[in-house]
């Protein structure tokens, strides 16, 4: 843990344009409301927040500071829905069957992420989730690979050979014998 809020302290915020920066805006400001409305919330339900959680002093743009919720429990809105923000929601875990199951136990599946020294292990269990990506030891994207999510996370894919399917129409004729 806090090797996390170290390291999530450290995201240089500001302007994408910026060479240096990593983590950059959102958009709009009623959005910068809401991830922050989803950090209060958070505290409320009893997360201890050991990275971020303060706006960050940039005169432009609607910036949130990288946060890192800890001692967060499955229950718990934050770790619940989806909140589109660089935040990150810490659920401790026993072992890879709680894990998968806890990830899997959601209306949403757009994206999960995996980290471990571990790179079979990690990718064991990259398999068994059901969610649309998966991340393994990166929040890095191919751009050529499909993207979308499952259950409440969206329909079909972007990108790739798949997304052309949410632009195509099939039609199937039928004729006796």
């Amino acid at each position: 843990m806090e090797r996390l809020a170290g390291y999530a302290a450290r995201l240089p915020v500001g302007d994408p344009r910026e060479p240096g920066t990593v983590v950059g805006p959102v958009i709009p400001a009623a959005h910068r409301d809401r991830v922050e409305a989803y950090v209060g919330l958070g505290r409320k339900e009893g997360a201890v927040v050991v990275a971020g959680g303060e706006r960050p002093p940039l005169k432009r743009g609607f910036h949130v500071a990288p946060t890192v919720l800890a001692d967060c429990t499955d229950g718990m809105r934050v770790a619940r829905e989806e909140i589109f923000g660089p935040v990150v929601v810490v659920v401790p875990v026993d072992d890879e069957d709680e894990a998968v199951a806890l990830a899997d136990d959601s209306e949403y599946g757009l994206i999960d992420y995996v980290w471990s020294a571990d790179v079979p292990r990690a990718f064991r269990v990259a398999r068994r989730l059901r969610t649309g990506g998966v991340g393994s030891n990166t929040v890095g994207r191919n751009m050529e690979a499909p993207s979308g999510g499952f259950r409440r996370s969206g329909v079909g894919r972007d990108v790739g050979s798949y997304a052309l399917h949410a632009c195509s129409e099939v039609q199937s004729i039928v004729r006796p014998g």
